[in-house]
């Protein structure tokens, strides 16, 4: 059993790791950086090592060299990458190896293979996987892409082959747009990855996006946990996840997952993985990629199989069998996570900076919060603008959906606009109370992408006029999130 591990990573995700970690026994070590050095996520580890002086202008957490040289140097035992940063970086897995430091996910070669699109797609359709029509390998020049456009038919997509994120992805409709959509895709990929590569493939319009978590030991031992539905997203970006997928039924779900398991093997996978798919109007599904991390929506899993998916990424890493069979994971309920950002929705979603200044947060049965803030905590230009994960199990799907807001209106964040009124908003909206919404969601089914509680106006400006009267802080309607009982007392002491 691995003994001591560094989690190369920051905010909520490392106290996440830290607290499985801690109650498996290993010593956990966190890593310091100038720029939040007084960071929640620190007091999760045992032991806090500073990020060293450096030139490099990149983030701390993806300077390869210092992270491992700080786990030789340490004699610290395993490396858990969290997820972004260096968690699909096949060079950062090759240079843990070869410094006999343990790298908590596949092997380099796997994740070089499942990290260049193309590679995946070729080892997709070698396992049996549907997959788009489009490039065999990346194109040479723009005159290729349209060549390539014209045989497999409008609308087509361009994607950059190191890609994620949605970045160095461009939709193309009609000829005319090839040029500029071509070019604004290489440099956007040159400047997110460091490599201008991109491929082509036909675009599938307004479908669903489902995704299967694997996970796979070095004893070729494979198995599926399910699958979550991703499909509220806002410029490919996921804001919402709900686990089980409420388009599947028991037929297309054995399809989907069977799939996943046997790319798995087909790669000789091992360790945590997702595998990611696009269902079409006709219940067709299509390989997409590969995630060869964990998943920020990971928890949603966790709650409906009862399975600590980071434990069972430690457990592989230590050389462990897989302590679950096929037959022995049980799903139960329904699970819900919302992504809790620091963004201003009505401005576009752009990041909401500055110091929260104050933040209360829902409790219950089946309600999980992971976070990496609390009040003093600065949402910097520095890293990502999360604030909280809020995650809800129940029985059914109905039920979730309304103990989820429920859950949201309890949720109250001071200081720093958020994406709370935007969570409630999807979860009022019919069309993904039915079930029967894909993809385009967020533009094309919402009228407002705020919903406000009843009478919010009222007390914003009810608690404004309380605060200058009585020389306190303001209060805007954005931070006003309905509670009754707090409701009752503020108004009682007003």
């Amino acid at each position: 059993m691995i003994q001591s591990l560094l989690i190369a990573n920051r905010g909520e995700i490392a106290i996440r790791i830290a607290r499985t970690a801690r109650r498996m026994g290993v010593v956990v070590y966190a890593v310091r950086t100038k720029k939040e050095p007084d960071a929640l996520y620190l007091s999760a580890a045992d032991v806090v090592v500073d990020f060293p002086d450096t030139e490099l202008p990149v983030s701390e957490f993806l300077d390869i060299g210092a992270l491992v040289k700080l786990a030789v140097d340490n004699e610290i035992e395993a490396i858990h990458p969290g997820y972004g940063f260096l968690s699909e970086n096949a060079g950062f897995a090759a240079a843990c190896k070869k410094a006999g430091v343990i790298f908590i996910g596949p092997p380099a070669d796997v994740i070089d293979a499942m990290g260049d699109k193309i590679k995946a797609r070729a080892y997709a359709m070698e396992s049996g996987v549907n997959v788009p029509g489009g490039s065999k390998t990346p194109l040479t020049s723009v005159d290729e892409a349209k060549t390539l456009a014209e045989k497999i038919g409008y609308p087509v997509i361009i994607k950059a082959t190191a890609g994620g994120g949605g970045r160095g992805m461009r939709i193309v409709s009609i000829p005319g747009d090839m040029q500029l959509m071509f070019s604004q895709a290489t440099s956007e990929a040159q400047n997110a990855f460091g490599n201008a590569s991109v491929y082509i493939e036909k675009y599938i319009e307004n479908p669903k996006h489902i995704e299967v978590q694997i996970v796979a030991d070095n004893h070729g031992n494979v198995i599926h946990l399910g699958e979550r539905e991703c499909s509220v997203q806002r410029k490919h970006q996921k804001l919402l996840e709900e686990a089980p997928s409420p388009a599947l039924d028991s037929r297309l779900r054995k399809k989907m997952t069977s799939a996943a398991v046997a790319l798995a093997k087909s790669i000789k996978y091992k360790s945590l993985g997702t595998v990611e798919f696009l269902l079409d109007k006709n219940g067709d599904f299509y390989f997409m990629e590969m995630n060869t991390r964990l998943q920020v929506e990971h928890p949603v899993t966790e709650m409906i199989t009862g399975l600590d998916l980071v434990e069972l990424q430690i457990l592989i890493a230590s050389g462990a069998k897989l302590p679950v069979k096929q037959q022995e994971v049980k799903f139960q309920g329904w699970a819900i996570e919302c992504r809790i950002n620091a963004e201003d929705v009505q401005a576009g979603f752009v990041p909401s900076m500055g110091i929260i200044r104050g933040i209360r947060l829902p409790q219950g049965n089946n309600i999980r919060i992971d976070t990496g803030v609390r009040p003093g905590s600065e949402i910097t230009p520095f890293f990502d603008s999360m604030v909280a994960k809020l995650i809800v199990h129940a029985d059914s799907r109905a039920e979730v959906i309304e103990k989820t807001l429920k859950a949201l209106r309890q949720f109250h964040v001071k200081g720093v606009k958020t994406t709370i009124p935007f969570c409630k908003a999807v979860l009022h909206n019919p069309l993904f109370r039915s079930g029967y919404f894909d993809t385009s969601f967020v533009e094309t089914a919402m009228d407002s992408p705020v919903h406000r509680e009843p009478q919010e106006e009222f007390l914003a400006a009810l608690l404004s006029v309380y605060a200058q009267t009585h020389n306190t802080t303001p209060i805007t309607s954005d931070e006003v999130q309905i509670d009754p009982w707090v409701l009752k007392k503020r108004i009682r002491n007003f």
